[in-house]
């Protein structure tokens, strides 16, 4: 089974390689694709930077830096892994990426790093739920229990 784990950097999208490798480490038997899909620029970056080849090689950069905690995790564990960078709407390209390598199942956190954009359009998890041709994993941030304070 090959298990996409799309991650943007945030606590939450590394729990859900955790969750992810804890599956493997269960029995099930598979390799994993880490993702980061970068969103194009924007107007004014594009007229700040003046340059295109200078956003593509910071947003490569960008999605690189974000993998690299799912990367550790991975490693740590010993599941073999491939990964992508790419470019474009998330949801959409979190689905181009799991059909172009085959993937039978996509992880992914529930909430990423951009909630008011989630709020304000729709998750990238919810989109990606209703528009992928694979089973999906939504996983939560487990609940902290509470602590009790005992007063002086």
């Amino acid at each position: 089974m090959k298990i996409l784990l799309p991650v943007d950097g945030s606590e939450l999208s590394l729990e859900a390689v955790r969750f992810a490798v804890r599956l493997l480490k269960d029995g099930l038997s598979g390799t994993a694709v880490l993702a980061n899909v970068q969103e194009p620029a924007n107007l004014y970056e594009l007229l700040v930077a003046q340059d295109p080849e200078v956003i593509d090689r910071v947003s490569a950069e960008a999605g690189l830096h974000a993998l690299q905690s799912a990367q550790a995790v991975l490693d740590g564990a010993g599941v073999d892994y491939e990964c992508e960078v790419a470019k474009g709407d998330p949801a959409h390209t979190i689905i181009d990426i799991s059909e172009r390598f085959g993937c039978d199942l996509i992880v992914m956190g529930a909430r990423g790093a951009s909630a008011l954009r989630s709020a304000m359009m729709g998750s990238v998890s919810n989109e990606v739920l209703h528009a992928s041709g694979v089973p999906v994993m939504i996983v939560k941030m487990p609940e902290e229990p509470a602590i009790d304070v005992e007063e002086p």
